[in-house]
């Protein structure tokens, strides 16, 4: 009766599993306590009655399969502690060699869930040299395959896989396994083996979505292995057409980009990605890994920094956490937010200095074009926003048969009928010109955002907020006049504007090279935006840690990475970043080193010698350089140059920390050391 509750609840539980064919099929139904709370009772009646066997008929030939029951029951509830005991016990007490046999192999799924891979791969070492029944072969050689599937050695899983599937019967979960195998041959890439396994898929009985993704898969590996094959003709147009396959079009369409891309036929791609995302119902994780796909697209072939940034902001806001992407994408949304913000300070300083270098005739004329491109559009989109309003004027009369703010008796709510909106949206744009979303829009007078244009040489110039006739503004009124002179209000005329343009212009670049290195993970843009960072301002405040970064950056080319490194202690032979590259890195066994080096250094600092405590401290600060220490060093030694440099060099102890270690747990306290020392120097 318990293992009947068993089956029941395992029946229950597999249904309820809803399988993400975006990512790798785990072999095995993973022991997750979420997706057993529906079926808690059952499990706990299993307990129940599995209890009754251990605890009153020690002598029964079942008590290892009770055992068994209990341990089985309590790991699917998350009682791993109980689960893990009452295996161990069977493996140690047990009667019965195939019994204990069974309580290993669910002993080594249990470790696989915890990610103990050590422990497991020692019981299945175990069970390997002793003789097994059939059946428990194929749980042996499926738990095997799925340990080494969870560990990412996707060749030793297929391989264990394929001397399984003899031992299998046809079913619903033996297609499964083929297409878990399948992928794993994809990540390999070997696509003709995948293309087998995914037609045994079809030949095992599978439910309508495994057939359709194994269908759509082989469709996509015969396109891999045949790159001259045009995608209209091998087979998607008919699953496209298919009306079963209504729900499932942005997947067909997602696959089709995905393969226009890997055919370098970006423009396709993308229109491909925006069908998919266009054509999802109600699949918001198959909407979010569109909107992956189109951000990266847009980022790495595209460059188009600002279109990424706003996919990568839609694909987060419905991605479900507990998603393996969720972090990654969290941290490249992070970094694309602060990244678009240096880009634009960058982009919109260089527009600005070219418009300062025009003489005044040329710039009065450029800027004169530019609001003239301005109302051009805005007034093309209002003729476009007029017809549609007729259009859909049109539409309701005859839909409603009279007037249509009135179906029957009852007035319609003015958001359901598309005339009354357009209308609506008419009217604004009489009263108050094409305004951006934003709060405080009604302000007349709020400072220009950065200038934008895309007309011309691509110059960018900004949007002035005033009321603008629908018939266009004309050259020479006042209204345009007054934008003109808002415009022209941003662009450095003066030498002293033209010096602060420059100084926004290089942070924005020496901030951006640090992003490209640190967050993008990308050094070849890191070290050309250092590079330009050096050649645009020889004289930059940050020239001695850009050579320091510059060195870091070319891990694969020796020749440069000791070029800089030659410029930096020539040039700064008595900076931090110069100590940095001076002492190689020991990796090995210096952990414990660091933390008595660390204690003694400390003890000298609470004892008052600072003198000596600082000179420890530099000495021994870059031979923990990437090690778990390094920051706390760093951290103790700005403590020290506050008491022996005085507050100057205390300040730029702390702005040079900052730099160094962006990430480091100490970065707020060191934000507000930074704060109280500026104060206390403002008193000063």
């Amino acid at each position: 009766m318990a293992e009947q509750d068993m089956m029941e609840a395992e029946y229950e539980m597999k249904k309820a599993f809803k399988e993400n064919y975006n990512q790798l099929l785990p072999i095995l139904l993973p022991m997750d306590s979420v997706l057993a709370m529906p079926v808690k009772p059952k499990l706990q009646d299993a307990i129940k009655k599995a209890s009754i066997v251990a605890e009153k008929h020690q002598n029964s030939k079942w008590i290892d399969n009770s055992y068994i029951l209990l341990g089985k029951s309590r790991l699917y509830l998350g009682e791993w502690a109980d689960g893990l005991e009452a295996l161990r016990y069977v493996y140690a007490n047990g009667r019965d060699e195939s019994d204990k046999n069974d309580a290993l192999i669910l002993l080594m799924r249990a470790y696989i869930e915890r990610k103990d891979y050590a422990n497991a791969l020692g019981v299945a070492e175990y069970l390997s040299q002793q003789p097994l029944d059939k059946t428990s072969v194929r749980d042996f050689y499926l738990t095997k395959a799925y340990l080494h599937q969870q560990n990412g050695e996707y060749l030793t899983s297929v391989a264990i896989l394929e001397e399984t599937f003899p031992f299998l019967k046809k079913s619903t979960e033996t297609a499964r396994i083929h297409f878990a195998a399948a992928q794993m041959y994809d990540r390999l890439g070997q696509y003709a083996l995948a293309n087998k396994h995914y037609k045994s898929v079809n030949r095992n009985k599978p439910n309508y979505d495994l057939g359709f993704y194994s269908s759509m898969n082989s469709l996509q590996n015969e396109v891999v292995l045949n790159p001259k094959r045009d995608l209209s003709d091998v087979g998607f147009d008919r699953m496209l057409k298919d009306r079963k396959n209504d729900d499932l079009k942005d997947r067909v369409y997602f696959t089709m980009g995905l393969l226009a891309e890997h055919k370098k036929e970006i423009p396709e791609a993308v229109s491909y990605l925006q069908k998919a995302a266009a054509a999802s119902k109600g699949n918001l994780q198959q909407k979010a890994y569109t909107y992956l796909q189109l951000a990266r697209i847009q980022y790495e072939s595209l460059e188009n920094f600002e279109v990424s940034k706003a996919y990568y902001d839609s694909a987060l806001a419905i991605l479900p956490q507990e998603a393996p992407e969720y972090r990654l994408v969290a941290d490249r949304k992070r970094a694309l937010d602060n990244f678009v913000t240096q880009y634009t300070i960058v982009s919109t300083e260089d527009s600005l200095q070219k418009l300062a270098k025009m003489n005044p005739a040329a710039l009065d004329n450029r800027i004169d074009a530019i609001i003239e491109a301005k109302e051009k559009k805005r007034l093309e989109d209002e003729e476009k926003a007029r017809k549609a309003q007729i259009a859909a004027q049109n539409a309701s009369m005859q839909q409603g048969g009279g007037n249509p703010l009135v179906n029957g008796n009852e007035r319609r709510w003015e958001l359901y009928d598309p005339a009354l909106v357009n209308q609506g949206k008419m009217d604004f744009k009489r009263a108050w010109g094409n305004r951006p979303l934003e709060d405080d829009w009604r302000r007349s007078s709020r400072p220009l955002r950065s200038l934008t244009s895309n007309t011309g040489t691509g110059d960018s110039t900004a949007t002035a907020g005033t009321q603008q006739a629908s018939s266009g503004m004309k050259k020479g009124t006042p209204e345009w006049q007054e934008v003109h002179d808002l415009l022209k209000k941003n662009i450095p005329l003066t030498d002293t504007l033209f010096a602060a343009s420059q100084k926004k212009k290089e942070d924005a670049l020496y901030n951006l090279g640090k992003i490209y290195r640190f967050d993008l993970k990308e050094s070849n843009r890191a070290i050309a935006t250092f590079e330009r960072v050096l050649a645009d301002f020889p004289k930059t405040q940050y020239k001695d840690e850009i050579y320091y970064l510059l060195f870091l950056s070319n891990e694969e080319n020796t020749a440069q990475k000791e070029s800089w490194k030659s410029k930096l202690l020539s040039e700064y032979p008595s900076s931090t970043y110069a100590r940095l590259v001076t002492k190689s890195v020991d990796t090995g066994g210096t952990s414990g080193n660091a933390v008595k080096e660390y204690e003694a250094a400390y003890k000298l600092y609470a004892d008052g010698n600072y003198t000596k405590a600082l000179e420890d401290i530099e000495k021994n600060l870059p031979a923990y350089k990437g090690g778990s220490m390094e920051d706390k060093f760093a951290l103790l030694r700005v403590f020290l140059v506050g008491k022996i440099r005085g507050k100057e060099a205390y300040a730029q102890a702390i702005t040079e920390f900052m730099r160094l270690y962006p990430t480091s747990i100490y970065l707020p306290r060191l934000k507000e050391m930074q704060e109280f020392n500026s104060l206390s120097m403002g008193k000063r």
